[in-house]
């Protein structure tokens, strides 16, 4: 579904990402690992369109959206969860959710299966964003984002911050997307334990460029832990 070829970036003369191929199929989740510093959101950007690349190949569903604004790849069925969440604090949570429909009809009702996988949002629809606590912002974030139907999630780093009990919602949230939706779900994360649980397939980033990838049965086999531990 996602096809990524040889991409390289760079911020200036620094070349940030260098070769870097990856896939990420239907109904799988495939978890994107690496320290801090190594190119993983700067990827996550250029996937997006929110950062250009300097050469490779972008496709998503056989089509090359390489040259396609971020606006254009939502429109195509790519949803982005970005680090920091980057909700609209001053907007209710219903406000948020309806920015994710921003391109469809005004009438267009937001889908009420976001309020069975998070049902807090449903009882805070009239709460300023700003006023939810970090977990609840995320759980906001990743429904806005899934509010348009996409067929890819691309979510980076959304446990960061977040206490337990919603990590372990998150987790349920994205395993029941991908088996029981078929969605496409690239994760890409720092919490090693929530990712190894998740992951389908795995790929480790060191210094731009992919030095590992495999299956996720394959992970401890493989002894990616200490490959990215800090």
């Amino acid at each position: 579904m996602l096809k990524v070829k040889n991409l390289h970036q760079y911020y200036g003369g620094s070349h940030i990402l260098r070769d870097v191929s990856l896939q990420a199929e239907p109904g799988q989740v495939t978890v994107l690992l690496g320290r801090n510093g190594v190119g993983k959101t700067t990827l996550l950007k250029s996937l997006m369109g929110r950062v250009p690349i300097r050469s490779g190949s972008i496709e998503w569903q056989g089509r090359e959206i390489s040259r396609l604004t971020p606006y254009e790849r939502a429109r195509a069925g790519i949803g982005f969860v970005p680090q920091g969440r980057e909700i609209f604090p001053r907007l209710s949570v219903e406000e948020n959710l309806r920015m994710g429909l921003a391109y469809r009809s005004a009438r267009t009702a937001i889908p009420p299966d976001l309020f069975e996988l998070f049902p807090v949002l449903e009882q805070m629809l009239q709460r300023r964003g700003g006023d939810l606590s970090g977990g609840q912002q995320q759980q906001l974030a990743i429904a806005r984002a899934l509010a348009p139907g996409p067929q890819l999630l691309i979510l980076d780093e959304p446990t960061e911050g977040i206490q337990p009990s919603i990590i372990k919602d998150i987790g349920r949230v994205i395993r029941m997307l991908a088996r029981e939706r078929g969605m496409a779900v690239l994760l890409c994360e720092q919490y090693y334990d929530f990712a190894e649980e998740l992951a389908d397939q795995y790929l480790v980033m060191q210094r731009g460029a992919v030095i590992a990838q495999g299956p996720g049965s394959e992970m401890q086999e493989k002894g990616i832990r200490q490959l990215v531990a800090i």
